[in-house]
């Protein structure tokens, strides 16, 4: 869609809910950030068998092994009440974990934003999603169900001799009842695009309803589809968002061939030791209203949107490796879009960086921060809440928006996790890591606090999101809040 708005329209963040590792909701992530909580913990029992975890996978890699078993999990947090969205349970059986609380963090960010009474014309009312393709825990029931078990019964045929039909037939039916009861009228909760359509569905909205794979990229695509969106006038609300369920051993599996796992099993983005990410799961969503009619209706505006922009790296070697006129291109147009330039005084405030803490990758970042935003100026704080949380890859990009979008609301820069020694990059440049929370002043001349967030996916697709304090909130007090004190539900304008 070609975008009409100007600049200085922006797009008003009116409502948010989070769920991502250690943070059942909104208040919590906050919370945890602000506190500098690590939620990284050890593979759960149920997610995949022990034997799977060799730490000499390393210097041999092997499908079914993988190196590392650290990661950011949602176990204990990820409860879903089919009832209260009026969900036969037996359609939950078998139906894809992400479509569901994806569900459940939409309802949330609706709630947030004063209800579905304020959501207006149920038909200009969008869904846009941020999801990945990654073989998910029901994809691959079905597969095993469908391929496995044929697969084992002639293997067994060939390789035993002697054993009957009957033996077979008793492997076979054993090996399907393992995979759990089969429902016919669940498979349609393996589709996709499901994971917004259900909301859609649920919530009776009936805008366009999609979701989006680009990669660690796609929630941010997933925003700059929605202002496209509200721009071209097609919607007045979007709920935008990204999802990651990440209970399939197969994602380990190709990370882990791949080397992207931290060997150390830490995430360290930005710092010299960095060697790898690890991998989180989670699900955030925010409701994008154009700020005029934010304003007009008297909502409560988190953060407005200034601009966004999105690039692919074009030709290059590989395909994993990122390429920074790509990011760079990606980042210039969201800044000129919002027809501010990045490298000027008090810009921006705070980077929330991509920073997955894996060499290749924070290097490239750094380069590109510094060609963007210059050498000279204030200092710009730096972080990643994938210090904290992890890479929760489709929905990364969400968890960064959400977190620069309260950080903007509250007046608090928020700190990022184990880069006790900075990446050398970063010596001369305009940014430093914020090691701790601290309050954020007033930048010169009554200028808007600003956040800029990165998201770059693989196969060379970037994102990025310029965010500014709303315009009402800003008038009311230049003051910094407590970094303490969260007070999410305060008055903003």
């Amino acid at each position: 869609m070609t975008r009409s708005h100007e600049p200085q329209t922006g797009i008003a963040i009116v409502g948010m809910a989070a769920l991502f590792p250690g943070a059942a909701d909104l208040d919590a992530y906050w919370r945890n950030i602000v506190d500098g909580v690590d939620a990284m913990s050890d593979v759960p029992e149920t997610r995949w068998d022990a034997s799977y975890y060799d730490p000499s996978a390393w210097a041999a890699p092997a499908s079914d092994r993988f190196y590392c078993r650290r990661g950011g999990f949602l176990d204990g947090l990820a409860d879903f009440d089919p009832a209260a969205f009026g969900i036969m349970p037996v359609a939950v059986e078998g139906t894809e974990p992400d479509q569901l609380l994806a569900l459940k963090v939409a309802a949330a960010a609706i709630a947030d934003a004063g209800g579905e009474d304020h959501l207006g014309d149920r038909g200009r009312v969008g869904v846009i999603l941020g999801r990945g393709g990654y073989l998910s825990a029901g994809g691959a029931r079905l597969d095993q169900r469908v391929r496995a078990g044929r697969q084992l019964v002639a293997s067994l045929r060939e390789l035993v001799p002697g054993i009957t039909d009957e033996q077979l037939d008793r492997v076979a039916r054993d090996f399907q009842a393992r995979l759990g009861p089969e429902h016919p009228e669940s498979s349609i909760g393996l589709v996709p695009n499901l994971a917004a359509s259900r909301i859609a569905n649920r919530l009776d909205l009936q805008g366009p309803a999609y979701t989006v794979d680009a990669a660690c990229a796609s929630s941010l695509l997933a925003v700059d589809h929605a202002a496209a969106e509200l721009a071209g006038g097609r919607c007045d609300v979007v709920i935008a968002g990204g999802v990651h369920v990440c209970d399939e051993v197969t994602l380990w599996s190709v990370f882990s061939q791949l080397r992207a796992l931290s060997p150390s099993q830490q995430i360290r983005p930005f710092d010299r030791r960095a060697d790898g990410l690890l991998i989180g799961e989670g699900t955030g969503v925010v409701i994008l209203k154009r700020l005029a009619d934010a304003e007009a209706a008297g909502d409560r505006i988190y953060a407005v949107i200034r601009g966004t922009g999105v690039a692919s790296d074009g030709r290059d070697a590989s395909l994993m490796r990122p390429r920074v006129a790509g990011q760079v291109l990606a980042l210039s147009r969201a800044w000129a879009e919002a027809g501010i330039d990045p490298a000027g005084p008090d810009a921006v405030g705070l980077v929330e960086a991509h920073g997955t803490a894996t060499p290749v990758g924070d290097e490239a970042e750094l380069t590109t921060l510094h060609q963007v935003f210059g050498a000279d100026g204030p200092a710009i704080a730096l972080g990643s809440v994938k210090s904290m949380i992890g890479h929760t890859m489709p929905a990364a990009g969400m968890a960064g928006l959400i977190k620069a979008a309260l950080a903007v609301h509250h007046r608090v820069l928020p700190p990022t996790l184990h880069c006790d020694e900075p990446h050398p990059a970063l010596a001369g440049s305009r940014f430093r890591p914020q090691t701790q929370a601290a309050p954020w002043h007033e930048a010169g001349d009554g200028r808007p606090r600003r956040a800029a967030v990165n998201a770059f996916g693989f196969g060379g697709i970037n994102a990025h999101v310029i965010l500014e304090e709303a315009p009402r909130r800003r008038a009311s007090s230049g003051g910094a809040a407590s970094p303490q004190a969260p007070g999410r539900r305060a008055s903003s304008g």
